[in-house]
């Protein structure tokens, strides 16, 4: 053995962060291994290494007994008196038997084991470090792709970008730089394996809190979002301060905060509404940004009447009813909408005790400003 394997173990724990020890024991016990198979040995051996000077001894282990029954495996006390005098019936007695020429057989079996375990280390460390990031958004390169999958660069292994966490209207070319949503974690035989996605609704989430410093810092909360990858999302926000505007604070001076999100995410529309415990307050901001003149809620079933004028009913609903069904993905609740004239015809608006809500209290300059910019 070279003086250079100290030199290799040093470049390895500072390039790949592997521990010295790690490598020696997989070293170590790869030469047990090749002394075993290479010289027809079945004895309990251990193996010496002295970085220090490159060398590299070999040990049998054998107990002292009065009598012996296997050879391989122990030792006569007056054997091992030989030795030394000093052992008595009981001790494990070392004895080098170190091949001349085992050096040059130990580095060729040794090294599939030793490779094995580095790769099996290096493993370990990156699934360490992964397993963290479930749940986050990562910046990738965009390396390959098949059928199945886009393979995304995150620096120390390949993301899986599947083809159903693909947004429908982006092309991915290699070397195309992506944020990604990392979904699962999965250690497998092969190493681990990174799953990201381009739709999931934590993408949105984690693109706002990277834009927006009050949600970074917890100023305003995120409570939930509703995604319909590629063309449209909403998100509701929350603050308990009262001096802090939640969705002025996402739109941004101009509206540059909620456009750069935009613009990561391909020209996806995206309503920012305010969250309210009081359903009626909620479903209303959830319609953004159509009016809403009056919401009946029934608690049992948990779902919603609500009353649009006639001139915003397709408004309210939305292209092939994707307002209405973010909107309902967004508060947890049914929602009916009907027109303001339906409504009247069948004698449900206006009640005496209807909660009605003027175009002050659902249609305000910021949803004017944000259908303006970015339908």
């Amino acid at each position: 053995m070279s003086t250079e394997l100290l030199d290799a173990l040093i470049i390895l724990e500072k390039e790949k962060g592997i521990s010295r020890d790690v490598i020696i024991e997989a070293i170590e016990a790869a030469l047990v291994s090749a002394y075993k198979r290479n010289f027809n040995q079945a004895q309990n051996v251990r193996t010496d290494l002295n970085l220090e000077n490159g060398t590299m001894r070999v040990f049998a282990r054998k107990d002292v007994v009065d009598e012996v029954f296997d050879s391989r495996l122990e030792i006569s006390l007056e054997d091992a008196a030989k030795i030394n005098p000093a052992y008595e019936v009981g001790d494990v007695v070392e004895i080098e038997v170190t091949p001349k020429d085992f050096g040059r057989i130990a580095a060729q079996t040794a090294k599939q084991v030793v490779t094995q375990r580095v790769r099996e280390a290096e493993r370990g460390i990156i699934y360490s470090e992964f397993i963290d990031r479930e749940d986050d958004i990562m910046t990738g390169i965009v390396q390959r792709q098949d059928p199945r999958f886009i393979y995304v660069n995150l620096g120390k292994i390949e993301a899986l970008l599947a083809q159903s966490e693909q947004m429908p209207n982006e092309s991915y070319r290699p070397h195309d730089r992506i944020k990604v949503y990392i979904t699962k974690v999965e250690k497998t035989t092969k190493g681990p394996q990174i799953f990201v996605s381009r739709t999931h609704p934590g993408l949105l989430k984690r693109l706002f809190e990277i834009e927006v410093p009050e949600i970074y810092d917890g100023t305003v909360e995120i409570r939930s979002v509703a995604r319909e990858a590629g063309d449209r999302s909403k998100i509701s926000v929350y603050t308990d301060q009262p001096e802090v505007d939640p969705v002025g604070a996402c739109v941004g001076p101009k509206g540059a905060r909620v456009q750069a999100i935009v613009n990561e995410l391909k020209g996806e529309k995206i309503d920012i509404v305010e969250w309210s415990d009081n359903p009626v307050t909620f479903v209303a901001n959830a319609l953004s940004p159509s009016k809403v003149l009056e919401v009946t809620v029934d608690e049992e079933e948990k779902a919603t009447t609500v009353i649009v004028p006639d001139y915003q009913l397709s408004l309210a609903i939305g292209k092939r009813g994707q307002n209405a069904r973010l909107a309902a993905k967004l508060t947890g609740w049914k929602i009916d909408i009907k027109s303001e004239s339906e409504a009247r015809e069948l004698g449900i608006y206006p009640r005496e005790d209807s909660r009605l809500f003027s175009d002050e209290d659902i249609q305000d300059d910021r949803f004017e400003m944000m259908e303006d910019d970015f339908e």
